[in-house]
């Protein structure tokens, strides 16, 4: 059955998936009152079911993709919310994931149409990278890994070569006419200096496009990711395998922006988000979920990333033990440590509470705990901290042996904000380019 592609991949997909049985059989029309089948001995089963063939999902442009490929992309999501993606929402992530695969194949046509070669060796050395930096194994240990877990090499190398395949594809197409001029980067320096101390912000997207027709369907899609995200899921990801701005490949992270560099909408959102704080936002095509990862004074050096030497004073209950048990131990500790007027003075002590220390250097503030980082901030050298820990792990404090300053923050150089112009003018036209292959194809769901 061929649908035109003016239709919207999404609005079709749910008539996309009906199963067709392959295997006739002669079975008795009667059912036991125990609603058991009353199959007899001695039929003959006519025709033979071959594991091996692979029916097609949906064919583009004359290519298949198989239910298998899908359950295999299927997996790898999975395995990024450790296992506890729920059974209603697997009919959902296949949607999206043919959807996917569709524009992979796509991109990847259109890179072969244009004789842009992606060779096998280029795909292996690639996925060396991706097995170490993202499995943290070796790529003999990933194969086996990506097998236990339902997937295969064969479709992270397949998704290697689509974003290697797309990204030379704009290179060649797309990036020559994206040129910025020496006065608009001038522009943005002039603009920095002059709005200096003000705040900029990290920012990870996941970019779905809608068009008015699909808006509420994929609005509904992001509502279920946020809350897969919320749940514990890996954004990054959830970027890479779901979002269709050229970001995705590095994991939807935009780099450092502010909030004149936004779409309006996004810039409000940024602007009202917390730190790590996940929020699905209209965006210029389409919606963005959007997750702050950090925030900074523009040209500023942050306190946060102040290194500190710390020494560290803990200690542990025995297991079933009670609020109402520690809660006085927990009070001696705080008085006790809080006479603490430097490091020299925490080794003793620790001895007098029978409590164990550590000694920790290097430490930057940004990387502690949240609800420890202003404490750390407003901490004299000699100061300990209020006690921090729970029943479980334990409580502990510490102590500020030193502190050195953060260095001076250097601002963006002139050819990082060219490069910086120049990716957000590509990402934008890559939309438009991947738009019109989808209008052009010749798409079969089956």
């Amino acid at each position: 059955m061929k649908f035109s592609k003016r239709f919207s991949i999404a609005a079709l997909l749910a008539t996309a998936t009906a199963l067709t049985p392959s295997v006739a059989q002669t079975v008795s029309d009667e059912v036991t009152p125990e609603a058991r089948l009353d199959i007899p001995d001695g039929q003959t089963l006519f025709g033979k079911n071959d594991p091996n063939v692979r029916r097609a999902t949906a064919q583009v442009n004359g290519e298949i993709i198989t239910g298998t490929d899908i359950d295999h992309r299927l997996a790898l999501i999975v395995a990024a919310n450790n296992n506890q993606l729920p059974p209603e929402e697997v009919a959902r992530f296949r949607a999206q994931i043919l959807t996917n695969l569709i524009d992979e194949t796509l991109q990847i046509q259109e890179a072969a149409a244009n004789e842009i070669e992606v060779t096998d060796a280029e795909v292996n050395q690639y996925f060396d990278r991706v097995a170490q930096q993202n499995f943290n194994r070796p790529a003999n240990e990933v194969e086996k890994y990506l097998i236990s877990i339902g997937s295969s090499v064969a479709t992270l190398k397949r998704q290697i070569k689509g974003e290697l395949s797309w990204s030379r594809l704009l290179s060649r197409n797309v990036r020559p006419s994206a040129n910025v001029s020496d006065d608009e980067v001038n522009a943005i320096i002039e603009r920095i200096k002059a709005t200096k101390g003000t705040t900029e912000y990290r920012i990870g997207e996941i970019y779905l496009s809608a068009t008015p027709e699909t808006m509420p369907a994929v609005t509904e899609n992001a509502r279920k990711i946020m809350d897969q995200l919320r749940q514990g899921g890996n954004f990054v990801a959830y970027a890479r395998q779901f979002s269709e701005a050229s970001t995705a490949s590095v994991g939807g992270d935009l780099g450092w922006l502010s909030l004149a560099q936004l779409p309006p909408s996004l810039a409000t959102a940024a602007s009202n988000m917390r730190a790590n704080e996940i929020q699905a936002v209209p965006s210029p095509g389409g919606i963005s979920i959007l997750l702050l990862i950090d925030r900074r004074q523009v040209a500023t050096s942050d306190p946060r990333d102040s290194v500190l030497s710390l020494k560290q004073i803990a200690i542990t209950f025995p297991a079933g033990t009670t609020e109402a048990q520690v809660a006085p131990l927990v009070k001696r500790f705080s008085e006790e440590t809080g006479k603490i007027s430097g490091c020299g003075a925490a080794d003793e002590m620790a001895r007098q509470l029978n409590a164990d220390v550590v000694n920790r250097d290097g430490i930057k503030v940004r990387d502690l705990p949240a609800p420890l980082q202003q404490v750390m901030l407003d901490l004299q050298v000699g100061q300990s901290t209020p006690p921090y820990g729970s029943l479980e792990d334990g409580v502990r404090v510490f102590v500020m042996c030193g502190r050195d300053a953060p260095q001076e923050a250097s601002s963006e150089s002139f050819d990082e904000i060219m490069s910086r112009l120049e990716e957000e003018r590509v990402n934008k036209r890559a939309r438009i380019y991947l738009r019109d292959l989808r209008r052009d194809a010749v798409i079969e769901y089956n």
